[in-house]
């Protein structure tokens, strides 16, 4: 049965939000078969889904998967809007399809994570009762075909326990004060609006970076552990080597968040704490494979954070998102626009 999309208006004297309608939006490119499973579970949560807003990247793609389906007829509250490659950016694109919602509460989520049950929902935006939590976000599980050190380094990241993060945990947690993932979270649109949204052009980190402007505003990250999605990769050295230049890309670009803030203590811990939980766990044979990735993960980020030292073509030879290095070129080449900081107002915008 399902809950009604109501709060408390009232707790000690605490700003309460009433939660309302909630919107889910999800970027898609190159949908499998799996997204039909995402959206049917997010059709069956306790708490109901107003609409569901789909940021397609290239038409073609969708409609192949749908192709002899009933997927539109079947599910009335789904809204697809299409997009070609070269106008996809992280956060632009998300930040577009905010713009299409009016839900005082709205879910950021990616096409291959699904809700573990149908509570999910339910314990994703319960935090944000609370009127001063700016965002919440979920666990992630490891899937089944997941190697050991994925389904271990999921569990380093997405511990058991929930936790409140706030500007005081800044020289306890470090960099993980920041931590909040789009894969799936659920955001305070008040908060969101007055906070000025996720930055328009970025690489990566949309998530993070929101996220430290609302720690920095004396708002509230909350992790919901109760609140859990499958989701995990099992990636080769190569392409950790390239996510992770695209995270030192990031990082370098926005020095007002990442600067004085080392993240590297956070991957030697997590090396040391599964290297000792494959050599309990009778797995000693993956710890050579489990250095071997934490080298090109390194190796990666340290490129990226150094990526202005760089030629282009060494950078797109590095690079995961190939995609937002046209973009940047473009941006560039507009006078007196700072790529890392957006493209700008629109002339709608005003």
């Amino acid at each position: 049965m399902k809950l009604k999309a109501c709060c408390r208006i009232e707790r000690n004297d605490k700003e309460v939000l009433q939660l309302g309608t909630i919107d889910i939006i999800i970027p898609v490119y190159k949908p499998e078969k799996s997204f039909f499973t995402l959206i049917e579970r997010l059709e069956n949560q306790t708490v109901p889904v107003n609409r569901i807003l789909l940021l397609n990247t290239e038409q073609k793609y969708f409609e192949r998967l749908i192709y002899g389906t009933s997927f539109l007829e079947k599910y009335r509250n789904v809204y697809v809007r299409h997009l070609s490659r070269l106008e996809f950016n992280h956060g632009g694109t998300r930040k577009k399809g905010v713009q299409k919602s009016d839900a005082p509460v709205f879910v950021m989520m990616t096409q291959d994570a699904i809700p573990e049950d149908e509570h999910m929902l339910e314990h994703l935006v319960k935090p944000l009762e609370d009127g001063k939590v700016a965002a919440s976000y979920a666990r992630q599980l490891a899937a089944e075909d997941s190697s050991e050190i994925e389904r271990y380094m999921r569990l380093f990241n997405y511990p058991e326990q929930s936790r409140v993060k706030s500007k005081a945990d800044l020289s306890s947690l470090g960099i993980k004060t920041y931590f909040c993932s789009n894969v799936c979270a659920a955001y305070n649109r008040k908060i969101y609006e007055e906070l000025g949204g996720f930055i328009k052009h970025t690489i990566f980190n949309e998530d993070m970076i929101y996220a430290a402007a609302a720690i920095q505003a004396g708002y509230l990250i909350v992790y919901a552990a109760e609140a859990k999605v499958i989701h995990s990769h099992n990636y080769t050295f190569s392409q950790q080597f390239r996510r992770n230049f695209d995270l030192g890309v990031s990082q370098a670009d926005h020095p007002e968040v990442f600067a004085g803030i080392s993240s590297e203590g956070e991957g030697v811990q997590m090396l040391k704490d599964i290297s000792a939980h494959l050599w309990k766990s009778g797995k000693k044979r993956m710890i050579p494979k489990l250095y071997i990735e934490g080298a090109c993960r390194y190796a990666g980020y340290t490129l990226g954070k150094h990526y202005k030292g760089l030629s282009q073509k060494m950078v797109l030879k590095c690079t995961m998102n190939k995609t937002y290095w046209e973009q940047t070129g473009r941006i560039r080449s507009s006078e007196g626009i700072d790529a890392t900081k957006g493209y700008g107002k629109s002339e709608d915008e005003g």
